[in-house]
């Protein structure tokens, strides 16, 4: 499989998302079962839909379904087949999947809920929170880096780092010939509470250990554990314990459980208020030197003509 095809959201069967809010129309009306997405905007084409006691004819109008009252044919809408949000403490040493072909440990080996993908991963060395789902919307929101939702890790490293250290974790540094985005880190003064680990860490009785508390907006590929080695203070334990307003709590290592209402209110919360990061707002324009390179004479720019369309290609 190539490496484009992996990183692609998993299709999810069409369900009514509890967290994104206002929604299309006929996309609702698809997602509560009544039908194909083409289906459902012919009803509301149609005047079959009704939302607030008010007949809408327009597919891309926008409810809620589970603060507006919406009817079809004058009965409510059916609210039953919604999406499923769950919480897992993931172990050391269990592969952030579902199957492997090497036969390691998968959450298939602890979680039984059948259609649900993790929001993102943690490595197989790494402990803690990971969100399930089968909402594909919430599993872009969460997963695309450009939305820069925020993630807590408490990190054991070696040594205690110093001030220069912890403020190059903060600032950010070029990790593979990429900067990284600033972060939130405290140097903890005790150990956390946390459940000892099947494997324990290496120990050395000359070589100290620190714990620190990284706050992250991205997440590249064992990127936490690139950062504390490229300062000097290489990972020996990292534990996942909030994403967002998310919190793991308590919850026992392979143990999952449901998210309660007050936390669906509070991701929704999140997600609505935080707009999609834009990098290229954050890029200082051009100087006025190179802008001329691109004009006429006469001041005017270029026009740029339209790409030319590729003729289709027959299939062999």
């Amino acid at each position: 499989m190539s490496g484009s095809q992996e990183n692609r959201p998993p299709k999810t069967e069409n369900r009514l998302s509890r967290i994104a809010g206002r929604q299309p129309i006929a996309h609702i009306l698809a997602a509560a079962g009544l039908g194909p997405r083409l289906r459902c905007a012919g009803m509301v084409r149609g005047g079959r839909v009704a939302v607030g006691g008010q007949v809408v004819r327009d597919p891309q109008a926008r409810a809620d379904p589970f603060c507006d009252s919406i009817t079809v044919d004058g009965r409510p809408l059916p609210l039953n087949h919604t999406c499923r949000y769950l919480m897992l403490n993931k172990p050391y040493g269990v592969l952030c999947a579902f199957t492997d072909a090497e036969g390691r440990p998968t959450l298939a080996d602890y979680v039984d809920v059948p259609d649900v993908y993790p929001v993102g991963r943690l490595d197989l060395d790494s402990e803690g929170l990971v969100l399930l789902t089968d909402d594909g919307w919430l599993i872009h929101c969460l997963g695309h880096p450009r939305y820069r939702h925020p993630k807590t890790y408490l990190v054991q490293v070696e040594r205690v780092p110093d001030a220069q250290a912890l403020a190059a974790l903060r600032s950010g540094m070029v990790i593979k010939g990429r900067p990284t985005a600033p972060a939130e880190v405290e140097l903890l003064t005790e150990e956390p509470a946390l459940p000892p680990r099947p494997v324990p860490i290496r120990f050395r009785k000359t070589v100290p250990t620190a714990w620190l508390r990284l706050v992250l907006t991205e997440g590249r590929k064992r990127q936490v554990r690139h950062m504390t080695a490229a300062v000097g203070h290489p990972t020996l334990r990292l534990v996942r314990v909030a994403i967002g307003p998310l919190k793991l709590g308590d919850l026992p290592p392979g143990r999952w459980r449901d998210l309660t209402p007050e936390e669906l209110d509070a991701l929704r919360t999140m997600l609505q208020s935080r707009p999609p990061h834009n990098p290229q707002a954050a890029r200082k324009p051009l100087p006025p030197s190179s802008i001329a390179k691109n004009t006429r004479g006469g001041g005017k720019p270029y026009k740029t003509r339209p790409p030319r369309r590729s003729r289709p290609q027959e299939s062999g």
